[in-house]
């Protein structure tokens, strides 16, 4: 089997209102994000999806749609998509970096790849080391405190037992909010606070001293990016386990981490680390050194949601069990970019276990949401 075609859709999706998310970043309103078609000669099609946020990852779907189009698509002409080592080999040596651009090949691949051989891709990556349905976490914006109280008395009536709050922006607001939140959710939910590199060592270290009595279990990627000193040090001195996120995107951030004893736990997944086999090698590289690894999240659409669920079933590091992650993207939009979407229900998404990624673009929605220069 040889690809033929790479086709990229730069498309716009709104989120609900009441899922709109604030955090030290910025504001999330829509989603511009880019669907990717991996074509072959023997008529199979796979799937995949760019999660780019230029806050986050400095790609665009501008620039996602420009590297493809212009450079990967060609490169992998007539290669054969089911060897995945070959298809990163090729990209990382065509360009640096890009991950969440790369990923997209790269799941369409796994899709493909899946659909071929008749099977899930869980089943491709060793089989299911845990049952489909999986319990998450909800991440909460960085709300005023009306909004707070209100969400968390909604999340804890839909069944939610750990309660993701942003912070990083002024401390005296943040902590009032995570007050709230566990005013509302009483003492025997978790809570994890996330500053998204908004703080820096000092700053952090001495809120969650203020925080003490809120009984906070697990602080996300509270430093800024690359300063692996200081997440080390706030390691050292506040009680909670320490979670890097936004300073991990490949194996060799994933190293530093470790060789800086700068975490408890990283946060994966697929896009940011560049595809799914980048994703199970970091988590096997940390599970040999003691780290555990949950699933992170860029408010993914189903596709990308899809191959998140897949690593997490195949891989037993990644602990979404005491530490639960962020798949539950697809129900912060206005509209589902596919014909079957995955289950949620609540905290609970469930994949299915249908060839490849499991789920089917509706063309027609891509072609009604695409965004034009």
């Amino acid at each position: 089997m040889k690809i033929t075609r790479i086709e990229s859709f730069p498309v716009r999706i709104p989120l609900k209102p009441i899922r709109r998310m604030r955090s030290s970043l910025g504001q999330h309103i829509v989603s511009d994000y880019v669907v990717v078609k991996v074509t072959t000669d023997e008529g199979i099609v796979g799937v995949g999806e760019a999660t780019v946020m230029p806050r986050w990852s400095g790609e665009t779907v501008w620039s996602c749609k420009t590297l493809i189009d212009g450079l990967l698509g060609p490169l992998l002409i007539d290669a054969d998509p089911t060897d995945i080592e070959a298809i990163d080999a090729r990209m990382d040596v065509s360009v640096k970096h890009n991950w969440f651009t790369k990923s997209a090949i790269e799941m369409a691949c796994w899709d493909l790849k899946g659909k071929a051989a008749g099977k899930p891709v869980y089943e491709l990556l060793g089989g299911a080391a845990r049952p489909l349905p999986i319990r998450c976490r909800f991440s909460m914006g960085a709300y005023t405190p009306d909004v707070a109280r209100t969400r968390a008395e909604e999340l804890l009536a839909a069944g939610f037992h750990t309660f993701k709050v942003k912070v990083g922006t002024d401390p005296t607001e943040d902590i009032e909010r995570v007050r709230i939140v566990r005013e509302v959710i009483g003492p025997d939910h978790e809570i994890v606070i996330d500053a998204n590199c908004g703080w820096d060592a000092d700053t952090a270290i001495e809120s969650v001293h203020k925080m003490e009595d809120l009984n906070v279990s697990l602080f996300e990627q509270p430093t800024p990016d690359g300063d692996y000193a200081a997440l080390a040090k706030v390691r050292r001195e506040i009680k909670p386990k320490v979670m890097a996120d936004d300073i991990v995107f490949n194996m060799i951030h994933a190293q530093e981490c470790i060789r800086n004893d700068a975490c408890d736990v990283i946060s994966l997944y697929p896009g940011k680390n560049g595809g799914i086999r980048k994703t199970l090698e970091i988590a096997q590289y940390a599970e040999s050194h003691g780290i555990a690894c949950s699933i992170g999240s860029n408010l993914e659409w189903d596709i990308a949601t899809a191959a998140m669920c897949h690593a997490v079933i195949a891989c037993k590091n990644i602990q979404v069990e005491p530490y639960p992650g962020d798949i539950l993207g697809p129900e912060y939009h206005e509209v589902r970019v596919v014909t079957n979407p995955l289950s949620i229900e609540g905290p609970i998404v469930t994949i299915n276990d249908e060839p490849g990624l499991g789920v089917d673009v509706d063309w027609g929605i891509i072609e009604d949401y695409c965004l034009t220069n």
